[in-house]
């Protein structure tokens, strides 16, 4: 195995497990494709980053980050659900961003090039996904109250503005780093597919949640041993890995009900 596989690997695994987990509690809210919308309002610093040479997951950061303190606030001031906000939001990045991707490098911007990492960004990428990880854990039981009912997490005391930007916020850091790895146009895919291949095969909130890390990692290890293989686009096997395993799924679920 080359260096520049095994850098791929951990850093897919990273990304794709803690992004599936994160998911499983995207779905519970209800908003596993508003990754889709994030990944597209990174499109203006992805353009910029692919034009001036710097790193791809980088210029997405402050779009991102941009666009979740919009979407926050703006959900405060209107009490709009955050899925109308995000895809309200993400066509300005969109049409911003061509305004500045050269079209004859578009392609790593649209499906990743995870493939091409280095040490360095590698080691960010590791570090800054198991922070995310780290964040949602001590989170989770706040969001699964607060998703169970406002009113009753108001009641313990829950400060429900600051854990629900928290949330966004590791969020926004995931979509980044999905960036990189799957590109703008397949990170819902990236956090969404392996929260619902996991519901499928879960008779508890516990199982549901670590079949999400599972298989958010069994995904970016498959697409990249058939990148190596073939040497096809990895974040595009990566997606259809995910969606190779949700199908199966399905039919093991037939299988044990």
């Amino acid at each position: 195995m080359t260096n520049q596989l095994f850098l791929s690997l951990i850093s897919g695994v990273a990304v794709g497990g803690v992004a599936g987990y994160l998911g499983a509690l995207m779905l519970q809210k209800r908003m596993a494709l508003t990754a889709g919308p994030l990944g597209h309002l990174a499109f203006p610093g992805v353009a910029l980053a692919i034009a001036y040479g710097f790193n791809i997951s980088l210029g997405a950061f402050p779009f991102i980050i941009l666009g979740i303190f919009l979407i926050w606030l703006l959900e405060i001031k209107t009490n709009i659900p955050t899925e109308a906000l995000t895809a309200l939001i993400f066509a300005t990045g969109v049409s911003v961003s061509f305004l500045f991707l050269p079209m004859e490098k578009a392609e790593a911007a649209l499906i990743g090039n995870i493939s091409s990492i280095g040490w360095q960004e590698a080691l960010i990428t590791v570090s800054l996904s198991l922070v995310v990880f780290v964040v949602v854990r001590k989170i989770f039981a706040q969001m699964i109250l607060i998703n169970i009912s406002e009113d009753l997490a108001k009641v313990e005391g829950i400060n429900i503005k600051k854990y629900n930007l928290i949330y966004l916020l590791t969020v926004a850091v995931i979509v980044a780093l999905g960036v990189k790895l799957v590109g703008v146009l397949l990170t819902a895919a990236l956090v969404a597919i392996p929260a619902a291949t996991a519901r499928n095969l879960s008779k508890s909130m516990k199982k549901y949640f670590m079949l999400s890390l599972f298989f958010g990692i069994l995904a970016p290890i498959a697409g990249l041993v058939i990148f190596r293989i073939t040497n096809l686009p990895a974040g595009v096997l990566i997606i259809i890995s995910s969606a190779a395993l949700f199908l199966i799924s399905v039919f093991l679920k037939d299988k044990l009900s």
